[in-house]
């Protein structure tokens, strides 16, 4: 796997590509403590300058560890087209009621009473660093490639990777 480490135009390009294409991610907090907080958040934007917006309950593990600390890491993983991404940042929480009209939908319904349930607040992430792994290629051809290393010694190309400073 190669390596191309971004930054600034370029990691928030591959950041929004990649944040944008996987609409999941396992967001942990609380992150000196073992085990680390972990919860699947879907995200409702992803903002052009990198910001991730996600809702929550007000009365969840994450929002009071978020209070305590808003250090927070966004783990994106989409295992059919070998794209992850973890990235690095602060969450701030806010009971913007512009955002929680311009966002809220019926999806949301599962989780709010309604989008003036007083639990919902949005989470607000800023991105500042991260890591990529992208291979572009099928299932199949990574499996051949990685058994003519195996057989050659060889290297092979399978992806790339790197690091991102936003």
């Amino acid at each position: 796997m190669s390596k191309k480490n971004l930054s600034q135009r370029e990691a928030r390009e591959k950041f929004l590509e990649l944040s944008r294409t996987i609409k999941t991610a396992m967001m942990l907090t609380d992150l000196g403590k073992v085990p680390i907080h972990t919860i699947p958040m879907g995200s409702k934007e992803i903002l052009d300058n990198g910001d991730v917006i996600f809702f929550s309950k007000s009365n969840s593990g994450h929002n009071a560890n978020i209070e305590k600390n808003k250090q927070t890491q966004l783990i994106f993983s989409d295992v059919k087209s070998k794209e992850f991404l973890s990235v690095y940042g602060t969450t701030l929480i806010s009971k913007n009621k512009d955002l929680i009209d311009k966002y809220y939908d019926n999806l949301d319904a599962n989780w709010f009473e309604s989008k003036n349930d007083p639990t919902l607040t949005v989470l607000i992430f800023s991105p500042q660093k991260g890591h990529y792994w992208n291979n572009k290629t099928n299932t199949l051809i990574t499996l051949a490639k990685l058994a003519y290393t195996k057989v050659t010694g060889h290297e092979t190309e399978v992806g790339v990777s790197g690091s991102l400073k936003l």
